[in-house]
């Protein structure tokens, strides 16, 4: 069994898939206190730290043992084109913006483990230039070149559309499987406030939200607002036999029927999260870790690549 460092855990979605996959997470970081209770809560052999990488050292991680794999999602905001308030210079987003200075964290801890392999999640802008050498750079100083796999997440039985890139030192090409609809995804669903799932309550809207959302047709959406270049939509009513689209943290769809806001549970399960994976913290905290998150099916393929690449690494040189 190969051994995983999370950073940048969130709540977990990224290293459920590589447990699946067979990988034993070590260690699990995060600074968010309700992303790491819910890893917690659902990775009870992990040992989850609720840190600021920023102040954390080798020593503080491989404590807990030698990592094979690092693998960890540094925050998006300053490169996403969602994000209203992105840093008009790429550069500034990556060696300015506190945030975006996250990601030369993770590249430090790259550079103190060594790891095998590691994979670092991120919106596709990081494989775009300028910023792609950018990050080339800041990984051939601590003694990696890297690849950019970008990936879609639909590609993967994951019910919602993303598109990501997943920067390793390996190139990542998992096998296509096929394609999930809204409908089978959510077909089997108690009702809302049943308590027959965890996560499943009824969201509380206005009035005239709900008035404004009774007339909404498939794929129409509520409201749009403004991103760093051009508008991007929210309570968006969702077609039953199509693809959802991208789910985010502070997005909400409305469901394909009923004239209400889906649960955490329904847009976890567009993320393809086990209806048995519990998220904690308020409401707003729960769609976050639900939206920021690696979805699980994407990850488990990406993680069978790995264990495949290593195994066969480790033969040849056995």
């Amino acid at each position: 069994m190969y051994n995983v460092i999370d950073i940048f855990s969130g709540g977990g979605g990224f290293g459920l898939g590589f447990r699946q996959a067979g990988f034993k997470i070590r260690v699990a970081l995060d600074v968010d206190r309700d992303a790491v209770r819910t890893y917690s809560a659902n990775h009870v052999n992990t040992v989850v730290l609720q840190r600021d990488i920023r102040e954390v050292s080798y020593e503080d991680l491989v404590k807990y043992g030698e990592a094979d794999v690092l693998i960890g999602s540094p925050p998006c905001e300053p490169f996403t084109s969602a994000n209203p308030n992105r840093m008009e210079d790429p550069a500034d987003r990556l060696y300015l913006d506190p945030a975006g200075q996250l990601t030369l964290e993770f590249i430090r801890i790259v550079g103190e483990l060594k790891p095998k392999i590691f994979v670092m999640e991120n919106v596709a802008a990081l494989a775009e230039e300028p910023l792609r050498s950018y990050i080339e750079r800041e990984f051939r100083r601590v003694g990696y070149e890297v690849y950019f796999n970008v990936l879609h997440a639909e590609d993967y039985g994951v019910p919602s559309r993303r598109r990501r890139v997943f920067v390793s030192n390996v190139e990542i090409k998992p096998p296509k499987t096929r394609i999930i609809t809204v409908r089978e995804a959510l077909r089997d669903l108690p009702p809302p406030d049943s308590g027959l799932v965890p996560n499943h309550d009824t969201v509380t809207i206005s009035m005239k939200k709900q008035y404004r959302i009774a007339r909404l047709r498939p794929g129409e959406a509520l409201m749009k607002y403004r991103g760093a270049t051009g508008f991007y939509e929210n309570y968006i009513r969702l077609r039953w036999d199509e693809v959802a689209p991208t789910v985010m943290g502070t997005r909400r769809f409305v469901h394909p029927e009923e004239h209400r806001v889906l649960t955490v549970r329904e847009q976890a399960r567009l993320m393809g999260y086990p209806d048995s994976y519990t998220f904690f913290g308020s409401k707003d905290s729960q769609y976050n870790q639900v939206g920021e998150s690696v979805p699980p099916p994407l990850a488990y393929a990406i993680a069978l690549e790995i264990r495949k690449y290593i195994d066969e690494k480790d033969y040849r040189h056995g």
